[in-house]
């Protein structure tokens, strides 16, 4: 009965020589019942050359070392999207508490279970438990937490323990791993950035580096392949990522036989579909772990994790997440019926905090409540989501945004959300595989650009409409009429942008195309010659204007009818147009009742009622009808002001108007006061150099020679 086996060994016993049982050893299959290999030593792989930037966060930490001499335990949770580096800051400072503290340091990975439970025990071990007392934990006959952190209480040295890749909270609150301890201090790292799973620590974000700071990590890393100004560039493209930086570092540092620059990199980042692939390229093929797609995997585990615990719609709504760009979206747009498509909008809500409790996605206010994330990890996502599925997430994701643009835009003040829409427009562009698809997307841009110009944001519009007849003319063709109509609107935004020498050609053109492909009368046709019309009057070119201008109205007229809005919108244009012996003519007389017939069709309060009373004013001034002008253009201004705002492009318009009239009653201070106010507006709206701007700053100086000349 003293036998023993070792190893492969066997014991035979025999009773009464009846009866042989056999025994065989092989080890334990439970993985914990074997530990890491080191406690001592942070499981991390390749740390940064330079911990860069973090100053503020490693100040803290280090500070703790200190408060901990007299104050007790502490805990501090490093939280933030994965990639951002929060296991290196970890690494930094266990090196100092390690070095410089005195402390002695115990690492243990917290990613699952299995590696949290083995890795703690070992820390049981290294702080003194017997093997009787390690083997009752494993085997659960004692709370494996409580006899980790007895130990830990009894400690004689100082500690540091870090609890890394604590992506999973309820992990360490099931055994009560995680507490505090007057002989230690807690880091741990973690995507889990609510407050709720961390009670009693000091939460400290990990972000995304500087740019300076992120240019130098490349610089560290490659510092023959360009120059710091060429490595933020890259730094900008990666989104300025510690782990996209990093792995495009080894890339660079590791090509022998065709070594590239960081221009030449730039270059393939730009390239559709290329990033993901390309970062993941500069991962260490020799390491024990496959590193490839590293980028990739790095989410990959957390939505994983998502579809094992019944939340697949976080899932879907990061990969809708993943069409649109990596700018500020509004939450509005995720607030719609129409995501249906994708996920009941009755789970958006926990699929969104899902995301957010994750660090995948954030909050951000930039004027309107938004959620943003990061490019590479959006990248990412993108490449990884299954094919079968994206013309749904497409569908939906134009749908979306469909929806959240005004089906009519009308004029009235800046809407920061349009502006934040134009980015996330281009991008479902770029993302537009089907002719279709694209189709409704250039749609949907041309509208969006409408939006923004009669907001008066015509830079942003401009952008929009530009980007849409770039990403669209190579599958949809030049002479598509959508394509068309978002060139035409590109050109009506270069007008207001002051820009005539680029738009009286673009418009031309688009006006030619239109007028051949669908006829003089067509609503396309007509709406560019209505805006080349403004171009030419602007440009000096008035006879020609004037007579585009009556073709325009001959034309909406008979395709639209005379009551429509757009018709008009450019009988009022000839209001401006006409000099004082045209509007004497007895065939323009009803012209000038244009405002009550705007007002019977449309409303006192419509756009184009308010502009028609605009240029009736225009047109009195003209006549030397002062008084009746002063009194239709206090009340435009008036109703400009209290709708639009003082810097709206038509209350200033209209403000001058006022001044104009001012002079003519003989109010020479009150004209020059309002041209002053206008050319100061001008200047900060539009540039000293604006054409509108120098107009104003003209009539400003026949203001004043009025004045000085005034008996």
């Amino acid at each position: 009965m003293d036998g023993h086996a070792e190893d492969a060994g066997r014991v035979y016993q025999s009773s009464r020589d009846q009866h042989i049982s056999e025994y065989h050893y092989h080890g334990s299959d439970d993985p914990g019942s074997t530990g890491p290999d080191s406690v001592r030593r942070p499981a991390v792989g390749r740390a940064p050359v330079v911990l860069r930037d973090r100053a503020e966060v490693l100040d803290r930490l280090r500070a703790s070392v200190a408060e901990a001499k007299g104050s007790g335990g502490q805990v501090f949770v490093l939280h933030g999207m994965g990639g951002c580096g929060k296991t290196a800051v970890a690494h930094a400072f266990f090196q100092f508490a390690t070095e410089a503290g005195g402390r002695v340091g115990l690492w243990v990975n917290a990613s699952d279970r299995a590696s949290l439970r083995s890795g703690m025990l070992a820390v049981a071990a290294d702080r003194g438990a017997t093997d009787g007392e390690l083997l009752a934990a494993r085997n659960g006959l004692r709370p494996g937490a409580d006899l980790v952190w007895e130990h830990l209480d009894r400690s004689a040295e100082p500690w540091l323990l870090v609890l890394d890749n604590a992506d999973d909270p309820e992990i360490l609150g099931e055994g009560s791993w995680l507490r505090t301890s007057p002989g230690g201090i807690v880091v741990v790292t973690t995507r889990r950035a609510a407050a709720r799973w961390w009670p009693g620590a000091e939460l400290q974000h990990i972000g995304v580096l500087p740019r300076e700071d992120a240019a130098r990590v490349l610089c560290d890393l490659a510092p023959q392949s360009g120059t710091l100004q060429q490595a933020s560039a890259i730094a900008d493209r990666l989104g300025r990522l510690p782990l996209a930086l990093t792995l495009a570092g080894g890339f660079l540092s590791h090509q022998v036989l065709d070594p590239w620059t960081m221009d030449a990199y730039g270059r393939h980042l730009d390239e559709e579909g290329e990033r993901v692939d390309l970062i993941d390229q500069g991962a260490d093929l020799l390491s024990d772990a496959d590193p490839r797609h590293l980028v990739g995997r790095t989410w990959q585990l957390t939505l994983d994790a998502f579809e094992a615990r019944g939340l697949p719609e976080a899932v879907t709504l990061l990969r809708l997440l993943a069409r649109f760009a990596s700018e500020p979206l509004p939450l509005t747009l995720l607030n719609r019926p129409e995501i249906s498509g994708v996920l009941t909008r009755a789970r958006t809500e926990t699929a969104l905090r899902a995301l957010l409790d994750q660090s995948l996605t954030e909050l951000v206010n930039v004027g309107v409540r938004c959620v943003q994330s990061h490019g590479v990890l959006l990248d990412s996502v993108a490449s990884a989501t299954p094919s079968d599925s994206l013309t749904q997430l497409n569908s939906t994701a134009c749908r979306l945004l469909d929806a959240a643009i005004p089906q009519l835009p009308d004029a009235g003040p800046e809407d920061p959300q349009l502006r934040l829409l134009s980015p996330h427009a281009i991008a479902l562009l770029q993302r537009a595989a089907t002719s279709a698809t694209m189709a409704d997307l250039v749609g949907i841009a041309t509208r969006l650009a409408t939006a923004l110009h009669r907001t008066g944001d015509y830079l942003s519009a401009w952008e929009t409409a530009h980007s849409a007849v770039s990403l669209s003319e190579h599958m949809l063709g030049s002479e598509h009429r959508l394509v068309l109509a978002a060139r035409s609107r590109s050109g009506r935004a270069l007008f207001r942008l002051g820009r005539y020498a680029e738009a009286e050609p673009l418009l031309r053109q688009v006006r030619s195309d239109q007028e051949r492909l669908f006829g003089a009368h067509d609503p396309d046709t007509l709406d560019s010659s209505h805006g080349l019309q403004l171009v030419l009057g602007n440009c000096g070119k008035k006879a020609e204007a004037l007579s585009l201008l009556q073709a325009t109205i001959a034309g909406r007229e008979s395709a639209l009818g005379p009551a429509h809005p757009l018709t008009l919108r450019s009988r009022a244009s000839l209001l401006t147009m006409l000099s004082t012996a045209e509007l004497e003519k007895e065939g323009n007389s009803a012209l000038l009742s244009l405002p009550s017939e705007c007002e019977r069709h449309l409303g006192p309060e419509h756009t184009v009622t308010l502009g028609a009373r605009h240029n009736h004013a225009w047109a009195l001034y003209v006549l030397g009808r002062f008084g009746e002008a002063d009194e239709e253009i206090r009340l435009v201004a008036d109703t400009y002001e209290r709708r639009f705002g003082p810097d709206y492009p038509i209350a200033l318009s209209a403000q001058q108007l006022y001044a104009r009239i001012q002079d003519g009653l003989g109010h020479f201070e009150a004209a020059v006061g309002l041209m002053n106010d206008v050319v100061e507006r001008r200047t900060n709206s539009l540039g000293a150099d604006h054409p509108f701007t120098a107009a104003s700053r003209k009539v400003l100086a026949e203001l004043k020679e009025n004045r000085r000349t005034a008996p």
